[in-house]
């Protein structure tokens, strides 16, 4: 039996208030017959779900159309309108010519023409400074219907973050929307659907507007960066049951005053006094003829767009793991809960106290020797939240406006009985369906794959952060681009990042470059240099990859080829990033371990693979011209890099940077700089590159092989003298965030897969593990961010929350468990199924939820001999090559089969050696 499930619109089950013109539909066939395919589809779409059951598609009709194509399907009728709601239904037949039907799905349309917005821009009059904060302004306004509601949107967003409530019932679980965009250029609105918190007669809705991203602190920069004071856009549009429409509006017959919430920001927290609230001041009986009127803003350039991403929203709660650490004295109680997992979020706290009493609650990822929180990593973040009783009971509280990195919590200044229930950690991050996992023999790998995920979550918030904890928090491109396909397997992250690349768009320069950050962010390079502004052409062509999505590299073609232009204009005979190049030349293999790599090699190599991928995007997109040129720049890129780094160069010295440009340089490098190591390494002697230019180091091999740089003669010896750097370094790898991440898939794509799992199982620094042995549960920032030799590394640069170096889990997906994408038929509709064991693993096991169904990995030794079991969803196919010795015994399903490589349909297959 067939059914067909898991319905979606652009990524997301019955989405409210899109903006996009042309959605895709998907949908899953789920059946256990093996070889399972679709042949043909009938989309069916009508305006309501009576008309649907009916059969009268009176929206759209697709009629029976004769493919296996069940994901990105786009909407090809008439023009869809603002508030349009469409339900829709798929016929599907299989190879057996059978038909299945789906149940029903809808998606509607939020407000589509700016003509669609009556409300005003509304808030308070005080305004704080650049450094100073004020109270967060409670808004609220009354209003009366006259008959019982049968529907009603709330459309809404603001400069800053608000949160809602209609008669005294919060109107979403989103947190922290709408979210931090370019806000000089686009700012999102969140549509809700609210009919069950009104009622006929007399009703009330209360904004109360925290400063957020727009008002607050981002990064170590000051206040305001994009707004001044935080205001709101809210429209509120009710149909009765007797048809009559209601619409209540923004604007200034509001009132405000302030209340309990003294200050709120992101970074530096939030302070609640419980003496200043207003009991029912959301509901209609309220008294606000003492509230002041509001203030009507001015309409902002920004466009105003729908949230078509995933938004944040209270994920899990985690409880201490032991009792709290009593740190203080009877005049001056302390208290330090572990929670057990470096997570982001923030803590609700209950007890009691009398009237008046204040308590402070502080946080850190680690603690230092004796106990007290480590907090100097933090920088100029206070991330310090404050409440004050009122002195009514037993009192629950949490703060709205704020959020931080931590797994220790500081209580100061309780007096009552403290237990592991006076604190509840609450996990926030965007809603990302989990798609991938990963297990082993190996517990330390396992506890490996639990950092990678932990640190994805707590810098998945609305933006692909380097790090939740300290005065940064920004959406770094470099970080970002090393661990978007990591990031695509643990997670949906489609939806996530196709916002992001949104964010891009409006980031780059009109010369083109992609800044260092995005959200840009004063203080940071508007050129990111290399492997930082790639993110604009390697991010997108990622999500291609994992979800077969070529709308992406559609809308964000200009981007590229804009970014592309740029580079060439800086990089005189094909060499980016020269040695007097006028420009910011990069942060080079940042956080590496006293391992240089030149930065115009860098540069030049990513050049290079740039060029590789426009070629293949544009062909993608019809653009045959296009690709044409791009394959020509690659060829002309790489003679560039052979002329300059390999050996037999001639260059020896050149002119070097400007000295402003040279001093910024050198102030990075002294930040990233590793701790130094005892170990002698030895004269390092290279017949692959110029080393009257530079002494190469691990990255430089890594790039080169990689990226294709080299003649098919020097690969092989590319490889040996990698190795052969390691080795000398006793098994250690010396590459930062630009060779981490390809470090090991060009040991296992070139011979070298055992020296790939000796530094994976490497246990001391730097190594992915060592960590790990140190009971960290997030990756760490720096591979030495902690030594039992030097203890904490620079707290200017120490995150224990980093993702960047979690890149190592695309490897152990796709080598480890062998679970990998085929190039040729994106978004895992033809997979390639490769498991390459070793490192003294006897059994791995991957699987993942891709937009077809579960894809699954699953290989054990026992005595001896290999199995494999390999599921294969419907409508997709599998290629599956065994890492068994040609001729072996093998059988397939219990029947004899022979060969290493089997093209596989969809199904289920157990393989046997013998």
């Amino acid at each position: 039996m067939t059914t067909i499930t898991n319905l979606s619109t652009e990524y997301r089950r019955n989405p409210l208030g899109i903006d996009i013109r042309t959605p895709r539909l998907g949908w899953q066939m789920v059946t256990e017959r093996a070889g399972a395919r679709q042949t043909a589809y009938r989309i069916f779409a009508a305006s309501s779900a009576a008309n649907l059951r009916e059969g009268a598609a009176d929206v759209w009709d697709s009629g029976k159309v004769e493919s296996d194509q069940s994901i990105h399907v786009a909407y090809a009728e008439k023009p869809l309108v603002s508030r349009q709601r469409v339900y829709w239904s798929v016929t599907v037949w299989d190879e057996t010519g059978k038909a299945a039907h789906s149940e029903p799905a809808w998606f509607e349309l939020g407000l589509l023409r700016n003509a669609d917005w009556k409300a005003k821009w509304i808030g308070a009059s005080l305004q704080g400074g650049p450094r100073s904060m004020i109270p967060a302004p409670y808004l609220r306004k009354p209003f009366s219907l006259g008959a019982k509601p049968r529907s009603a949107r709330l459309y809404f967003t603001a400069m800053g973050l608000p949160v809602c409530s209609i008669n005294g019932q919060p109107v979403s679980e989103d947190v922290l929307t709408p979210g931090w965009t370019e806000y000089g250029s686009h700012v999102q609105y969140n549509v809700y659907e609210v009919t069950s918190l009104l009622r006929q007669g007399e009703n009330a809705m209360g904004i109360i507007l925290g400063d957020g991203w727009a008002v607050g602190h981002t990064g170590w920069q000051h206040r305001q960066l994009y707004a001044a004071r935080p205001h709101v856009l809210a429209q509120l549009e009710i149909t009765g049951e007797d048809g009559s429409v209601t619409t209540v509006i923004t604007d200034r017959t509001w009132r405000y005053q302030f209340g309990a919430i003294t200050h709120n920001d992101l970074l530096q927290g939030e302070a609640y006094d419980a003496r200043l609230e207003f009991p029912a001041w959301d509901s209609a009986a309220f008294d606000d003829r003492r509230w002041f009127r509001a203030e009507v803003f001015p309409l902002p350039k920004a466009a105003i767009v729908a949230t078509n991403g995933p938004t944040v929203r209270r994920i899990q709660e985690l409880k201490p793991i032991s009792d709290p650490v009593d740190k203080g004295s009877a005049d001056s109680p302390r208290a330090v809960f572990d929670l057990g997992q470096n997570m982001v979020g923030r803590v609700r706290f209950k007890g009691s106290a009398p009237r008046g009493t204040t308590i402070t609650l502080r946080f850190a990822e680690v603690l230092n020797p004796d106990g007290s929180l480590y907090t100097t990593n933090f920088r100029s973040a206070k991330v310090t939240d404050y409440y004050t009783f009122k002195g009514e009971g037993e009192e629950v509280w949490e703060p709205h406006f704020t959020f931080h990195g931590f797994r220790y919590v500081e209580l100061l200044g309780y007096k009552g009985k403290v237990t592991r229930d006076t604190i509840t950690g609450v996990v926030l991050h965007s809603e990302m369906e989990p798609t991938g996992t990963f297990e082993c023999s190996d517990p330390l790998l396992n506890q490996l794959q639990h950092n990678i995920q932990w640190g994805q979550k707590g810098n998945f918030v609305d933006v692909p952060t380097d790090c939740p904890q300290r005065d940064e928090r920004l959406g770094w491109t470099g970080d970002i681009q090393v661990f978007i396909r990591t990031a695509a397997y643990n997670f949906d992250v489609a939806g996530f990042m196709t916002k992001w690349a949104k964010d891009v768009a409006d980031a780059q320069t009109k010369v083109g470059s992609v800044p260092a950050v995005v959200p840009a962010e004063d203080g940071a390079p508007d050129d990111g240099g290399p492997a930082w502004a790639d993110a604009a052409v390697i991010c997108p062509w990622t999500i291609y990859l994992c979800y077969g999505d070529s709308r992406i590299l559609e809308e964000n073609y200009g981007v590229m080829t804009r970014f592309m232009d740029f580079m060439l204009k800086g990089s005189p005979d094909y060499i980016r990033c020269a040695p007097n190049y006028e420009g910011w030349p990069g942060f080079g293999d940042w956080l590496s371990i006293n391992a240089d790599t030149p930065r115009d090699l860098i540069g030049t190599a990513f050049l290079a693979y740039d060029a590789t991928l426009m070629a293949q995007i544009a062909t993608i997109l019809g653009k045959a011209n296009d690709a044409s040129k791009y394959r020509s720049l690659f060829e002309k890129v790489k003679t560039a890099f052979g002329k300059r780094f390999l050996t037999g160069s001639k260059i020896t010295k050149e002119s070097d940077v400007p000295s402003e440009i040279r001093k910024r340089v050198e102030q990075m490098d002294r930040l990233s700089r590793g701790f130094l190591s005892q170990v002698d390494y030895g004269q390092i002697k290279t017949k692959v590159f110029n080393a009257k230019l530079f002494t190469p180091h691990q990255t430089a091999y890594v790039l080169a092989l990689h990226f294709d740089l080299l003649p098919d003669k020097l690969r092989p010896l590319a490889a040996d003298e990698l190795v052969a750097d390691i080795e000398r370094r006793g098994m250690h790898l010396s590459t930062g965030f630009v060779g981490a991440p390809y470090l090991p898939h060009v040991l296992s794509g070139n011979g070298k897969l055992d020296a790939a799992y000796a530094l994976l199982n490497q246990k001391t620094w730097p190594s992915w593990l060592f960590a790990v042995t140190q009971g960290a549960t997030t990756i760490w920032e720096r591979w030495d961010g902690w030594t039992e030799e030097h203890g904490f590394q620079n707290p200017e640069m120490n995150s224990f929350n980093h993702y960047a170096y979690g890149s190592i889990g695309a490897w152990m997906y796709n080598t480890i468990a062998g679970i990998e994408v085929d190039l040729a038929q994106p978004g895992y509709k033809h997979s390639i199924i490769r498991p390459q064991p070793g490192g003294g693993l006897t059994h791995a096991s991957g699987k993942l939820k891709t937009l077809y169904g579960t894809l699954e990995s699953s290989w054990e030794f026992k005595q001896g001999k290999f199995k494999l079991r390999v599921v294969v969803p419907p409508n997709t196919s599998a290629t599956v090559q065994l890492p068994i010795k040609d001729g072996a015994k093998l059988t397939l399903n219990g029947k004899a089969a022979t060969g290493t490589v089997h093209d596989l349909p969809a199904g289920t297959y157990e393989f046997a050696e013998q």
